[in-house]
């Protein structure tokens, strides 16, 4: 079985024959649609084809007798809450079976988060944590509209997930709304979308991808379903680190292409069977001025390291990977601990250098010490202590200033022997 072969066979283990993947699937929308509803609306981005793209959904389901009863624009990269606001007006607005986005992960973040608000009303913050709409809908003995969500970007996996991050702009601070209730109920991903997709995005969405799979196997050691994961987040890993270079340097390659959407979606299942944690934590108070995979692939090397003594088994696992194509000189099988962590992050750090990706918080624009304060502040939210239960060494609120301090004084200056290891 070929890399390519084995990421399809746990795609199609994790979402059967619900999920409509690969080339030239957008035409069969329509009948897939046709199955939930009569009427449907459209939430879309606007991108070089995009209209080409829509030209064949909206073909689609006029063969399958679908009517498509409004189409609105999507969301801004990270989803406003602006955003989410005026689409779930616009769905109050109009009576459809089935909503499908079209779009990256704000789009569909939005799509999952404007019906909470349509069918639940209330205050958005009110659904940020864990299981939250789902116990607001058994209570008021309510559904969610059907959603068809079509990935146009190989990033995020958010057409796969349970997640929908929504931005305070005015602060500069993501939060998080995870529950299965959310889940859209047919994702769709038609690959040749992703062919044009320019490169800083392209970096940035592979990136996203690794974060994922590398975070959920961090923080899975020692615990029921280990061995599905690292399963899953190898062949995710593996693909986006060989294929991301060639991808960069070829953007036409429609092989580098289809690893990528096939490594995101993987990163997808990943945190469908686990959960993020300091990477993701930390990229919700940069994204002023990072996008969200690029934020997590700056600070999961920082992270690495201070996780490092408890996680060996897979910085091992990870770390050969590394190693094979050749990121990696150290011998990994006879290092241990911190030494470990520091030669996998080395490995991540040269990964980024061969694309000419940042390595280190005070190369982006715009960032300061603010970015550190505001950081550590959100770390201390209840609504966060998921990602801070998720760490294989966990931090309490008392914890956070005096080592995740230090991981982000690091990730600023480039330097990982700033990083303290809890004792």
């Amino acid at each position: 079985m070929t890399d390519f072969e084995k990421a399809r066979a746990l795609l199609h283990e994790f979402k059967g024959n619900s999920y409509l993947f690969g080339t030239d699937v957008l035409s069969k929308v329509g009948q897939v649609v046709a199955s939930a509803g009569k009427n449907a609306a459209l939430v879309r981005d606007s991108f070089k084809g995009s209209d080409d793209y829509v030209g064949i959904i909206r073909d689609s389901l006029a063969k399958s007798a679908v009517n498509l009863v409004a189409e609105i624009r999507g969301a801004r990269p990270n989803c406003p809450r602006e955003d989410l606001f005026r689409i779930a007006d616009s769905l109050r607005e109009i009576k459809a079976d089935v909503v499908i986005s079209f779009g990256g992960g704000s789009t569909i973040d939005a799509v999952k988060a404007a019906d909470v608000l349509r069918t639940l009303d209330g205050d958005i913050d009110a659904y940020f944590g864990m299981g939250l709409v789902t116990k607001a809908l058994h209570d008021r003995g309510k559904s969610l509209t059907t959603h068809m969500a079509i990935q146009t970007v190989a990033s995020s996996a958010a057409h796969l997930t349970k997640y929908s991050n929504i931005t305070e702009v005015s602060t500069g601070q993501k939060k998080l709304i995870v529950d299965d209730a959310i889940v859209p109920a047919f994702p769709v991903f038609d690959y040749k979308v992703t062919y044009s997709t320019p490169l800083d995005l392209t970096a940035d969405g592979a990136l996203d991808g690794i974060s994922h799979s590398l975070e959920v196997l961090y923080g899975a050691v020692g615990k029921p379903g280990y061995d599905k994961i690292e399963e899953v987040a190898s062949a995710c890993i593996y693909l986006a680190v060989n294929y991301l270079p060639l991808a960069i340097d070829n953007p036409k390659d429609k092989e580098a292409r289809e690893a990528l959407c096939l490594a995101t979606d993987l990163g997808g299942y990943s945190i469908m069977i686990g959960g993020t944690n300091g990477g993701h934590l930390t990229s919700f108070s940069l994204v002023d001025i990072l996008p969200h995979g690029r934020a997590c692939a700056i600070m999961n090397p920082y992270y690495t390291v201070f996780f490092a003594p408890a996680i060996e088994h897979s910085l091992r696992v990870i770390g050969k990977i590394y190693q094979q194509a050749a990121l990696i000189d150290a011998d990994i099988e006879s290092l241990k601990g911190r030494d470990l962590g520091v030669a996998v992050a080395e490995g991540m750090f040269e990964l980024a250098r061969r694309i000419s990706y940042p390595i280190r918080l005070s190369d982006v624009d715009g960032f300061s010490r603010q970015h550190i304060d505001r950081a550590l502040t959100a770390a201390k939210n209840p609504q966060l202590k998921m990602k801070l239960q998720n760490m294989p060494v966990p931090l309490t609120v008392e914890m956070i200033d005096d080592y995740m301090g230090p991981i982000l004084e690091a990730a600023r200056d480039g330097n990982l022997a700033l990083i303290k290891n809890v004792k």
